[in-house]
């Protein structure tokens, strides 16, 4: 039996300034990802850039900061067999222009930069990342 892994989704400020929240949220619990943990919060400066630290010596690093700060996000451990994977394929590719139709990313996203969501990209990032936005207690 393989045990259900989680992993991290963040629904970036695009996506929740559209109102599209609750059709990515639904989306998930769709394909199988149950939600452990959601809340809602607007990311400072000094948050977005502790949690976009690996890429800070990236020519987009400011941007990206600049853009998680613009408004108000949502942060959510998904729980599944695979979530991970599973997560990133829902999402699609970075670029919505390259992400396979009918993905969150292919539907939601305006470009690389505003791609409307976030997923960890391995089981180990996903540790880290969850355990950047939730503490134990806020688990169900």
């Amino acid at each position: 039996m393989i045990l259900p892994e989680l992993t991290l989704s963040l629904i970036k400020p695009d996506a929740v300034q559209k109102g599209v929240a609750g059709q990515i949220i639904g989306r998930f619990e769709s394909e199988g990802l149950r939600v452990v943990a959601c809340k809602k919060l607007w990311l400072t400066t000094a948050q977005a850039r502790a949690f976009y630290a690996v890429h800070a010596q990236r020519p987009f690093y400011e941007g990206l900061v600049a853009f998680m700060t613009e408004g108000p996000i949502y942060a959510l451990i998904l729980e599944g067999e695979g979530a991970v994977l599973r997560n990133r394929e829902i999402m699609g590719a970075t670029d919505p222009a390259k992400a396979a139709p009918g993905t969150l990313r292919a539907l939601f996203g305006d470009g690389i930069e505003r791609n409307a969501v976030h997923g960890s990209d391995s089981p180990e990032n996903a540790r880290i990342e969850t355990d950047f936005f939730f503490s134990q207690l806020e688990r169900f």
